[in-house]
């Protein structure tokens, strides 16, 4: 489970429509449904019933969607932190990975 993968999932509630969940998320219809459909059989469980007048989260999509903010939330506050601590201090010097010098 990606932390995009909870943020299509919390656009899609907040929309409550997929349609208008991706013109937000600038991703297409099929795209977005097929990743919650994908995160549903991931979980085993159904997150929302699609009706015609939209969609209506599920007890367990109700619970999924706090835990999704929390996660989200938490994430967004580590990433603000490094962001913050960098300021402060040096970049570290750029590494290259499994390269030598030819010689």
């Amino acid at each position: 489970m990606e932390l995009r993968t909870l943020r299509y999932f919390l656009a899609v509630a907040q929309e409550e429509n997929i349609t208008r969940a991706a013109d937000v998320l600038h991703v297409t219809q099929p795209t977005l449904s097929r990743q919650i459909m994908d995160l549903e059989r991931e979980l085993g469980t159904a997150l929302m019933l699609r009706g015609k007048n939209g969609l209506t989260l599920t007890d367990d999509g109700i619970f999924f969607r706090q835990r999704a903010e929390e996660i989200v939330e938490l994430a967004g506050r580590l990433e603000r932190a490094f962001v913050e601590k960098n300021k402060e201090s040096p970049p570290l010097p750029k590494r290259s990975l499994g390269r030598t010098p030819a010689g």
